[in-house]
């Protein structure tokens, strides 16, 4: 019976040994990241039948198991890739809402000087002054333009860094569990005990890859976790871990994307699948608001010079000559394919139909097709080009397409950038109007006709007969009037009956005529001959600042500015709002995780006193078993 005395306190001492060690083992690591504590799971050992009854033979320490939630952890993963993805995502947008919205690095203050400089021409619009002044704001809005381009393709780089460094990242922690995997099968085996250290570092990296990408687990029968991304891309399979790169876009190289590095070349993988963490954000950052805010400073730029140009066309320099173009506009940026060798041509047919988006042309063989990136809304197919399709002109290039060709359109990614003045030459600027109307002094009756307005689609080619003279003369009665183009001697009109007010258009100009003429009274139209103090086209070119021309004429430039402002600021309090929530959930469930896996220094300051009294009855009970040893022998 002494022997199975000292069994049973040899028993009790091991265990309470076990349970100091694993408290001690919580002590040491009760700050380190992703340790979950441990406890020691006790078992009686099998009784001994005797005549009397059943014995006790002791306690034996089955396992030493962590204190861990699957459900709490992976609420904990869930919690933490959105955290980092809004993070992420408001870091980004930030940089462009403070850019964008500055008051004075914006867009905002320098088209106001710009139209500003416009007034002064139109009031003083023989004054070298005013139009050199109106020459150097314009490259001041130039530069502008060209400095935000500059920051959001500097954004947009950063993007490309940020992407190559969170994939290696990624592929380094992949690996991590990859290995893990392997030792943690091999150390378990088929037996109950666990590694709980390894299982520990395992788990803090999914944790940490969930900080990358949205990482889901799925745990297999002999312990190991296969890891998948995204909408179910498999990471890790077992003690292999696949290879992710970043992967130049097919329809833009300079925009990389995600894709799978095998042997050969990269497999892309579609951008669209890969959510949460920093690499879901910076990839949905650049898609929805990196990519429409600089298209839509772009489009500002294309439909200023395009709308600005046109108006200069229909004026008249201080040389007496038509109006050229006043802006460089950059045509639409088309890039083919990596195997397309046909070309494609595009141009701006409307800016007030221009959209934000990019656009994809392909052609299977027996058409085209256009899909408009941003909603991957489809036209066509087309048979044949030209076609045009909100306010692009596509029209075929050089070489024969085959089936599977394609090509990117930007029709404004690089207008910012690419604006540029027409002239430096301030006796360029078209103040004046090329015609004027006059009454001719001679004339008995009050009849008047007003300056004449060069309509708005009388663009190159000019017509022909727009400076032409052209008299009108008032027949007898004066209820009617004659209207001769004088100097190509030929008649426009016969008998045209006349109403106060009426508006007559002749030669691609337009005019109203009013008063109460009488008969053989004249009124001329002629070439703006000395037109040195004529403003009237000026006058229109301020008025561009009003005119709305973007957005299917709801826009003005302003407007169009602000609401791209308004919207990355709607972007950028959404984000915040929803991070600062998801982080409080984060804190709950950390909080609810550490609840149970968290190491309590108090508690366990009470186990090793449990523990220390418990040893310390063990080694009392050895002793005792000792002495009733000692006394059995003393018998004989």
């Amino acid at each position: 019976m002494s022997g199975s005395v000292m069994n049973i306190g040899l028993t009790a001492l091991n265990a309470a040994q076990a349970g100091l060690v694993t408290t001690g083992q919580n002590i040491s690591n009760a700050s380190t990241a992703g340790y979950n504590r441990q406890r020691v799971d006790l078992a009686p050992q099998v009784p001994q039948l005797s005549g009397g009854g059943f014995f006790g033979r002791g306690v034996s320490v089955e396992n030493v198991r962590r204190s861990y939630s699957e459900v709490l952890d992976r609420q904990t993963q869930l919690a933490q890739t959105q955290v980092s993805f809004y993070d992420t995502y408001a870091t980004q947008v930030n940089q462009i809402g403070n850019l964008v919205a500055d008051p004075a690095s914006g867009l905002s203050p320098a088209m106001q000087e710009f139209f500003r400089a416009v007034q002064d021409v139109a009031a003083s619009p023989g004054a070298t002054t005013s139009r050199q002044a109106l020459l150097s704001t314009s490259g001041a809005l130039v530069s502008r333009f060209g400095a935000l381009d500059q920051r959001m393709t500097d954004l947009r780089t950063g993007v490309n860094v940020e992407l190559s460094g969170t994939v290696e990242r990624a592929n380094t922690i992949a690996s991590q569990i990859a290995r893990l995997n392997g030792q943690i099968a091999t150390v378990a085996g088929t037996g109950r005990q666990q590694p709980n250290d390894l299982l520990d570092q395992r788990d803090m990296l999914v944790m940490d890859l969930n900080k990358l990408v949205s990482a889901q687990v799925i745990r297999q029968s002999d312990g190991g976790y296969n890891i998948t991304i995204g909408t179910g891309q498999a990471l890790v399979v077992g003690e292999q871990a696949l290879t992710l790169a970043v992967v130049p876009n097919a329809d833009d190289p300079r925009r990389l994307d995600i894709g799978y590095q095998f042997t050969g070349a990269p497999v892309p993988i579609d951008s669209r699948s890969i959510t949460g963490g920093s690499l879901g954000a910076l990839l949905q950052f650049r898609s929805e608001s990196l990519d429409p805010t600089q298209n839509a400073i772009g489009r500002i730029a294309v439909a200023l010079g395009e709308m600005f140009n046109a108006q200069q066309r229909l004026g008249q320099d201080l040389n007496g000559v038509a109006g050229g173009d006043f802006f460089n506009v950059p045509a639409p940026t088309v890039t083919s394919g990596s195997s397309t060798t046909a070309t494609l041509g595009a141009s701006i047919a409307d800016v007030s139909a221009l959209t934000l988006s990019d656009y994809r042309v392909s052609f299977d063989g027996t058409g085209y097709a256009v899909t408009r990136l941003s909603d991957n809304v489809v036209s066509g197919p087309f048979a044949t080009l030209p076609q045009t399709i909100d306010g692009v002109t596509l029209a075929a290039g050089t070489g024969t397409p085959a089936a599977g060709n394609s090509w990117l359109v930007q029709p404004t990614r690089f207008g910012a950038r690419d604006l540029g003045l027409a002239f430096s030459d301030p006796s360029l600027i078209a103040a004046a109007a090329p015609v004027r109307a006059v009454a001719t002094v001679s004339n008995l009756g009050s009849a008047t006709i007003e300056a004449p307005v060069v309509d708005a689609t009388n663009q190159p080619p000019l017509n022909a007969a727009l400076s032409n003279t052209v008299t009108i003369t008032f027949n007898s009665p004066p209820n009617t009037f004659n209207v001769v183009d004088s100097t190509a001697s030929t008649t426009l009109a016969t008998n045209v009956a006349f109403t106060a007010g009426m508006t007559i258009s002749f030669n691609g100009w337009s005019t109203k005529l009013a008063g109460r003429p009488e008969a053989s009274d004249t009124l001329v139209v002629q070439a703006n001959t000395g037109g040195r103090t004529d403003n009237r086209n000026a006058v229109l070119l301020a008025s561009l600042q009003s005119v709305p021309g973007l957005d299917g004429g709801a826009s003005t430039y302003q407007t169009a500015y602000s609401a791209m402002v308004g919207n990355v600021g709607a972007i950028a309090s959404e984000v915040k709002v929803t991070g600062n929530a998801l982080d409080g959930i984060l804190k709950e469930t950390k909080a609810a995780q550490q609840s149970l896996s968290g190491v309590n220094l108090d508690e366990e300051a009470a186990n090793l006193i449990r523990f220390q009294q418990a040893y310390q009855a063990a080694s009392k009970l050895i002793s005792v078993s000792s002495k009733l040893f000692d006394s059995i022998l003393q018998l004989n």
